[in-house]
């Protein structure tokens, strides 16, 4: 009696080792997700000035599922296609994107060096990319507050019903502003959203909590556990990357993981890692 009381006990203490184990933060194995996205970010950057109508093109020719576009608003409400918040780095002006209007913004190309040779082009607006692509491309749009304001989700939805793209379930937008988020889903609510996270501010607790499908975040912050966890909740994992030095072996690396998918800066090298046995 004595012997199967015991027993019983270590099986008891077992079975609650055993429950602790796979409930706690450790993992073991990648839960396998579909096969991942291939994001141009900023078009085919790594070849033509970035957001510009040829970077986007060569992306489009590389057959991506995505073409990733940054918005920012000129003074007099032109959505354009700008990353940062200044023109500084991409074009030979200086100043906010905010403080110029259209045609002065249409007045400083962008400039940029690919093989010694100095390529020039406009700045796009958002619009010109749409009449250049239509619906024969998937777009995944960025959205931002404009002066800590919402300002550009109206004319955003606005111009995306106009060529019929929401419908045809052909956009994305993404941001790191939830109240952005928030507006979009008042505006379009069959839009997918994606939530946006910083370097180093990843937040699994919100990523968690938030009703949004997909999760943005910076390639440092992805994490086994991370991935994991958000797969669990029936939400998808995009990663972009900050340290270009770095963007291969960080691909590499989160391929393990199963992530869902690459806001990629080198279109060739994702589809080679991504489609190699």
């Amino acid at each position: 009696m004595f012997k199967r009381i015991i027993g019983f006990i270590l099986f008891v203490g077992l079975m609650i080792l055993l429950v602790f184990y796979i409930t706690s933060e450790h993992e073991v194995e990648p839960m396998v997700a579909d096969f991942p996205k291939i994001i141009a970010h900023r078009g085919a950057n790594d070849r033509f000035n970035e957001s510009t109508i040829s970077a986007y093109k060569i992306a489009a020719e590389d057959g991506v599922d995505a073409l990733e576009i940054d918005l920012r608003m000129t003074a007099d409400g032109s959505l354009v296609a700008m990353h940062d918040k200044t023109i500084d780095r991409t074009t030979n002006g200086t100043g906010e994107v905010s403080n110029f209007d259209l045609k002065e913004i249409k007045e400083i190309p962008t400039v940029d060096v690919f093989g010694n040779q100095s390529t020039v082009e406009e700045i796009p607006m958002l619009k010109e990319i749409l009449d250049t692509f239509k619906d024969s491309e998937y777009y995944y749009i960025e959205t931002r507050l404009v002066n800590d304001r919402l300002v550009m989700e109206v004319p955003l939805v606005e111009l995306l019903n106009k060529y019929d793209l929401i419908a045809k379930d052909l956009v994305t937008i993404q941001s790191f502003s939830e109240e952005s988020l928030e507006k979009i889903h008042e505006l379009a609510p069959e839009v997918p959203l994606t939530l946006l996270f910083g370097k180093g501010k990843f937040s699994l607790k919100v990523a968690k909590s938030v009703d949004y499908p997909f999760i943005g975040m910076e390639a440092s912050d992805v994490t086994l556990k991370n991935v994991n966890e958000l797969h669990r909740q029936g939400k998808e994992v995009h990663v972009f990357f900050n340290d270009m030095k770095s963007e291969k072996a960080e691909q590499e690396r989160v391929k393990l993981l199963h992530v869902d998918g690459y806001f990629t800066n080198d279109i060739r090298f994702t589809k080679q890692l991504l489609w190699e046995e």
